[in-house]
């Protein structure tokens, strides 16, 4: 028992470090070349992010594999040798809440404020702006907790009589003992049930507080991600390029593209002036998502073009490099949509149905326990993934659709800081939710576990809230907008994108 628990201390130590290095590495890869060599502060709220994201995600698996670990001890206090995962559950949540709410806003107003002005200005601003939003949290989070930070648990008070010992044990599938074969407590009224209520504690308030924020950020983004996924990668394959260009069509289109690149850069000077005036209002933030979004079309049609026109030696190389791709992105689509479809299915199967016709997926992790100890815990990490990869890639669609959401779009060696800290601070926030969203999916394979404790018992019953949580709102409206985005994509998917502007790329 004492080895199988320095084990998984050994495992979690070990994980913690690569995840921290694997999270140096998408740093310095993704970072637009501005930023190199400064921007110190805002990296290091980076790295940290990320490395709470991937633990918070990794802490459910881990959770289980610690419950297995006294699961067959012969003594009673083995379970008291385990990892504290309860507290280390409140400990990784209030960090995030601390980084979402507090510190990832401070690097934000302080990357994007006046670079004309001192450090010292800087830093004032970023402060004042984050000590009001701490205030306003504060007084609301202090006002609910005050007020309704209570759980309200549904109990019903059985009793029964009592018999003489028996003398012989045949009870021949009674329901009780006696001569009666039904017990006072199996046939309890429902006046008997009655409700307990009891105060949660301030640290489970908060965590549950930012469950339901990122709830409902996980089911907008998390509902069409699902669906989104797969079927980008898919139709990105279906809608490829299926030829090189001729050369003369080449300098046809890039000319083009050179003369919206000026517009462009012409439409941001202007806009870049009229901020320096302090003529920031309606229409200068409507003019701003306008030229981020001309911007990407650009830079999305600038790729396409090298692509259909590979350059310099190795232009064959870089093609056939090209149709691999494509190749890749058909095959992990096939497979994120069985993943996608397996998802959705268990979320009817099990949640949405009562009772629940199947354990589903949570019969398929404990087969795969029986056949090697932790591949049931890696497929249930993967799929817990799979479901953040989800609401990634929802957020990252709807925020090139809708006007109210800004545009942070993440590029291999062009992402700047602040769309770094904004995705950061998506990620941690929908991870509550998805670690929440998937202790109740996978309740049967993860019970008795300390985040089905908070997660399940706590969070459902919170006042105010536990009927989000009664009535499915959540997944319901997960499976809602799933549907809704495979019919978008069933209807325009495939359908090749025209660019915006006046030029046209040729396939």
């Amino acid at each position: 028992m004492g080895d199988f628990n320095l084990a998984l201390v050994i495992v979690a130590v070990v994980v913690c470090v690569l995840v921290l290095i694997f999270n140096v590495y998408l740093l310095v890869n993704y970072q637009h070349p501005d930023d190199a060599n400064q921007a110190y502060f805002p990296k290091i709220v980076v790295v940290i992010g990320l490395s709470v994201a991937a633990i918070s995600i990794l802490m459910l698996p881990a959770d289980v594999a610690n419950r297995q670990a006294c699961r067959h001890a012969i003594y009673n206090g083995a379970c008291n040798l385990t990892l504290p995962m309860k507290d280390l559950w409140l400990a990784i949540y209030i960090v995030d809440a601390i980084l979402v709410f507090f510190v990832i806003p401070f690097a934000m107003f302080f990357y994007e404020g006046d670079q004309d002005k001192s450090i010292c200005k800087r830093s004032k601003s970023a402060v004042l702006w984050v000590a009001v939003t701490a205030l306003v949290c504060s007084l609301v989070l202090g006002i609910l907790y005050g007020l309704i930070g209570k759980v309200d648990f549904t109990v019903r008070h059985l009793s029964s009589n009592t018999t003489s010992f028996p003398s012989s044990w045949d009870f021949r599938g009674q329901q009780c003992i006696g001569n009666s074969n039904q017990c006072s407590a199996y046939l309890a009224p429902a006046s008997s049930e009655k409700t307990w209520t009891m105060q949660t504690t301030f640290p489970e308030y908060v965590v549950a507080l930012a469950t339901i924020v990122g709830s409902v950020l996980f089911t907008i983004f998390g509902g069409v991600g699902i669906a989104c996924l797969p079927l980008g990668l898919i139709f990105s394959f279906i809608r490829r390029p299926k030829a090189v260009i001729t050369r003369s069509q080449y300098i046809k289109e890039a000319t083009e593209l050179g003369k919206k690149a000026k517009e462009l850069k012409k439409t941001a000077d202007s806009l870049h002036q009229e901020e320096r005036g302090g003529a920031k209002g309606r229409k200068w933030r409507k003019n701003v998502k306008s030229v981020e979004k001309d911007l990407l079309q650009l830079e999305e049609d600038v790729k396409l073009l090298e692509e259909m026109y590979p350059q310099g030696e190795k232009a064959e190389t870089a093609w056939a490099l090209t149709v691999l791709g494509y190749l890749a992105k058909l095959i992990l689509g096939i497979i994120g949509l069985i993943v996608s479809i397996a998802w959705v299915a268990h979320i009817v199967i099990y949640l949405l149905i009562n009772p629940p016709l199947s354990p589903f997926l949570n019969e398929v992790f404990i087969k795969l326990d029986d056949i090697w100890g932790l591949l049931g815990t890696v497929a249930f990490a993967f799929f817990c993934f799979y479901l953040l990869l989800a609401v990634i890639a929802g957020a990252m669609m709807l925020g090139l659709r809708l006007v109210f959401i800004t545009i942070h779009p993440m590029k291999w060696g062009a992402t700047l800081m602040n769309s770094f800290l904004f995705n950061v601070g998506l990620i941690l926030l929908c991870s509550i939710s998805v670690i929440q969203f998937c202790s109740t999916a996978f309740a049967y394979y993860a019970q008795a576990t300390a985040a089905q404790e908070i997660f399940g018992h706590t969070l459902q019953s919170l006042r105010g809230i536990k009927y989000l949580y009664k009535y499915n709102v959540f997944q319901i409206g997960f499976i809602i907008l799933a549907g809704l985005t495979f019919v978008y994509y069933a209807a325009f998917g495939w359908k090749r994108r025209k660019p915006s502007g006046r030029f046209q790329i040729f396939n």
